[in-house]
């Protein structure tokens, strides 16, 4: 059980550096992980006294 216990530590460590090494490669490689930046506008009608 506990090598079971194991590997999935080491599936997950590994994991995550992958993860990790993808973030900060993939835009090398033409992974665009930047947000669609767009303005809205929308009139507000305030209730005023």
């Amino acid at each position: 059980m506990s090598r079971l216990i194991k590997f999935l530590i080491y599936v997950l460590c590994l994991a995550f550096i992958g993860l990790v090494a993808y973030a900060y490669v993939g835009p090398f490689f033409g992974a665009d992980f930047s947000a669609p930046q767009s303005e809205i506008r929308e009139p507000v009608a305030l209730d005023v006294n």
